[in-house]
């Protein structure tokens, strides 16, 4: 792959060219020469765009794409082609398919699907087998065929002696375990977060310390276990606080936030619409601007799109029996922008790779191109049209979001979108 970029503002904090104008040479899908004016002799494809900006490939540390057992909501083509769309360079793929990826086999298949995209796919094993929080699952089996971490997707850990065992077990060979923040006897049949809104729509709550005592307990088991723990998705400013301490305390411990828990707030749900019925809930604004002081401050390590599909037969329905979830991959970046400046939004895009044993490659002459294309300045208002997902539950239907994607060039392969 031989393609000639120009004109492209670089923002990669670990690139020497970092916020400067420059055009890219990129010969044999290695970044070859970075400069001004580069002549292009041997008549290279050439990229020129408006308003072109690049940095290193973004990564999503979960993203679900139903296939095996639900292609009706996604398939693994089809998300790796909305993922690319979208600006991801790499993503985490979950384990809640049917059926559930728990095994050294299951990894190999999914593998073999991606084998070949752009977008390089990581795939986590469920922690338990069919993630029935029972029994562990073959974890150094999945491990040796390529698994990055180790999730029962939105489900908790009940048995923290399970916990305990498998924090110790994965330690042997550096298994990074994942365990959902929610204590399900104090969440109860809470559909929503519980405060005055809950009361007023007449919906059953899901309080945050259900949240808070979860991580609390596994941050406990931690300390007892020595092992290394990625708490995904918190909500809620006293979980911040948590795991604030407990980095402060040396703990081998990560966490994620998702996009909409930073943007909406529970007063959405107004309307009784099933687009924001997700998990863990949407919580107050105190619990906002608390989770963006986290992002700020390095407590939270990596902000994810937790991209779910579900089809229209699961969410077009009454509010209490409606699936959690909702796409976001393909409003990450918009969503992101406003609430960051571009360049603390490209941080954050590019962070936790290194959790989840991805390699960065900054933009340096010499480097293997692993990037993403993007306008961060032009605005515009979500819709249908802007989905690329084969369900439509998105979360940021008709809200003004700023940036847009042109695409990726990874793995020796290139993306672009039409415009």
């Amino acid at each position: 792959m031989n393609i000639l970029i120009k004109s492209a503002t670089i923002i990669d904090s670990r690139s020497e060219f970092h916020n400067s104008k420059q055009d890219i040479l990129i010969e044999n899908g290695v970044l070859s020469k970075i400069g001004q004016h580069l002549e292009n002799p041997n008549n290279y494809r050439e990229i020129e765009l408006e308003n072109l900006h690049i940095s290193q490939g973004w990564f999503d540390s979960s993203v679900c794409f139903g296939e095996p057992g639900f292609e009706e909501r996604e398939t693994i083509v089809n998300g790796l082609n909305t993922a690319a769309a979208s600006g991801f360079t790499a993503v985490a793929m979950q384990a809640n398919t049917q059926p559930v990826i728990d095994s050294n086999a299951a990894i190999t298949f999914v593998n073999s699907k991606a084998a070949n995209h752009a977008v390089t796919l990581l795939p986590v094993g469920a922690l338990t087998v069919n993630s029935m929080g029972e029994d562990l699952a073959e974890l150094f089996d999945m491990k040796s065929a390529g698994s990055v971490a180790f999730y029962d997707y939105k489900k908790s850990v009940s048995n923290p002696n399970l916990l305990k065992i498998a924090l110790q077990y994965a330690s042997n060979f550096d298994g990074l375990v994942c365990s959902f923040p929610q204590d399900d006897k104090i969440a109860g049949h809470g559909v929503m977060n519980e405060n005055m809104t809950s009361t007023t729509l007449g919906l059953k709550g899901n309080p945050t310390l259900a949240e808070e005592l979860q991580i609390a307990r596994d941050l406990f088991l931690l300390e007892y276990t020595g092992g290394k723990l990625h708490i995904p998705t918190i909500s809620s400013a006293k979980s911040v606080e948590l795991i604030r301490k407990a980095k402060q305390k040396k703990l081998n411990v990560s966490c994620s936030v998702a996009i909409h828990n930073l943007y909406f707030t529970d007063a959405a749900l107004i309307d009784f619409n099933t687009h924001f019925k997700v998990l863990p809930p949407l919580r107050t604004q105190d619990d906002i601007d608390a989770l963006i002081e986290g992002i700020k401050d390095g407590t939270i390590d990596m902000v994810t799109s937790d991209h779910n599909p579900m089809d229209i037969e699961h969410k077009k329905i009454e509010f209490d029996y409606a699936a959690y979830g909702t796409i976001g991959l393909e409003s990450a970046f918009g969503a992101l922008q406003t609430c960051f400046s571009t360049q603390k939004t490209i941080a954050i895009l590019t962070q936790g790779k290194s959790r989840f044993g991805l390699k960065e490659t900054p933009i340096n002459i010499g480097n293997a191109v692993d990037i993403t294309l993007f306008n961060p300045d032009k605005k515009y208002t979500f819709s249908t049209q802007n989905i690329r997902s084969k369900s439509k539950n998105a979360i940021f239907e008709n809200e003004s979001l700023k940036g847009t994607v042109y695409g990726i060039i990874s793995n020796n392969n290139i993306e672009l979108n039409q415009f």
